[in-house]
C-alpha cells in the first residue's frame, strides 16, 4: 500500500524551545514523516515533531497512527491471494523502528548473529519496497535546494514550505514522471560493504551488501568505493 518514513528537515534554532528541536544527528530540525507509494509520491506528509524525537515516537503521536489505530484511515479491504485460499490485508512497510501492526510489517529483529536465509529473504525484500520513501526523500531535496540547507524561516512557516515542497513535488511526478535509474541513485547510503580490497579505490557493479536488518547481493549503477586498512568499504557516491 505505501511505505513509511522520516526525514530531518535542518531548521533555525526556534526560539524558547531549548534543545526540543535538537537532534541525535547534532543540528535542529523538524521530522518530517511520510508515507509514499511505488511512484514516489507523498500519500500523507505529517511535520508536527520535534527534532530530537526518535523515530517510532514519531510515529505513535502523530495523526496517521491515530487514523490507522481507529479505522478511520480508508484502507483497502483484505484481499486474497491469486491461485491460493490465502486472504490477507494491505499493509504499510517500515523499517525497524517502527511497530508491528496488522497494517504495518517491520523486519524480522537481527540482534543476535543467528539468522535464517528464510529471515534474510524476507528482509531484504522488505527493505527492497521500504527504501522507496527513501528515493521519494532523495528526489525531494534534490528538486528543492532549501533542503539541503537550513530553512531560515519561523516555525510557520517552515511546516507550510515543508507541506508545499510535497506538494509541489507530486504535482510534478505526475506531470513528468520518473526516471527510475535516476530515482534510485538519490538513495542516502545506509550500509557497509564487505570484501577483499584491491586498491585504495574501485568501482564495482556487483557487491555483497551487509544491511542493518540482514545481507543480500544487490546489484547498483556506479558506486566509487573507498577503503581502509580493515578491508571495508564504503559508498562514497553513486552515480
Amino acid at each position: 500500500m505505501g511505505a513509511i518514513d522520516g526525514k530531518h528537515v535542518r531548521i533555525r534554532c526556534p526560539q524558547s524551545f531549548g534543545s526540543q528541536f535538537y537532534n541525535y544527528k547534532s543540528y535542529f530540525s523538524v521530522h518530517l514523516q511520510a508515507i509514499v507509494d511505488a511512484k514516489y509520491k507523498f500519500m500523507t506528509v505529517d511535520i508536527t515533531a520535534y527534532g530530537r524525537q526518535s523515530g517510532s515516537g514519531v510515529f505513535t503521536e502523530s495523526s496517521v497512527f491515530r487514523h490507522l489505530e481507529a479505522g478511520s484511515f480508508n484502507l483497502p479491504s483484505p484481499r486474497q491471494i491469486s491461485r491460493t485460499n490465502i486472504t490477507l490485508p494491505y499493509v504499510l512497510v517500515g523499517d525497524q523502528g517502527c511497530p508491528l501492526k496488522e497494517y504495518l510489517m517491520r523486519p524480522y529483529p537481527t540482534d543476535n548473529d543467528i539468522v535464517s536465509r528464510q529471515i534474510e529473504i524476507f528482509n531484504y525484500r522488505l527493505s527492497r519496497a521500504q527504501r522507496t520513501v527513501d528515493c521519494a526523500f532523495g528526489i525531494l531535496v534534490a528538486k528543492w535546494r532549501c533542503l539541503k540547507t537550513e530553512l531560515q524561516a519561523n516555525q510557520e512557516h517552515v511546516h507550510t514550505t515543508i507541506r508545499t515542497v510535497c506538494l509541489l513535488h507530486c504535482i510534478i511526478i505526475d506531470k513528468e514522471g520518473v526516471n527510475e535509474t535516476v530515482a534510485m541513485t538519490q538513495i542516502t547510503p545506509k550500509t557497509t560493504v564487505m570484501f577483499e580490497a584491491q586498491g585504495a579505490t574501485t568501482v564495482l557493479n556487483k557487491m555483497h551488501v551487509v544491511y542493518e536488518t540482514g545481507s543480500c547481493n544487490i546489484l547498483i549503477l556506479k558506486a566509487q568505493l573507498i577503503f581502509n586498512n580493515k578491508n571495508r568499504a564504503y559508498i562514497i557516491q553513486t552515480k
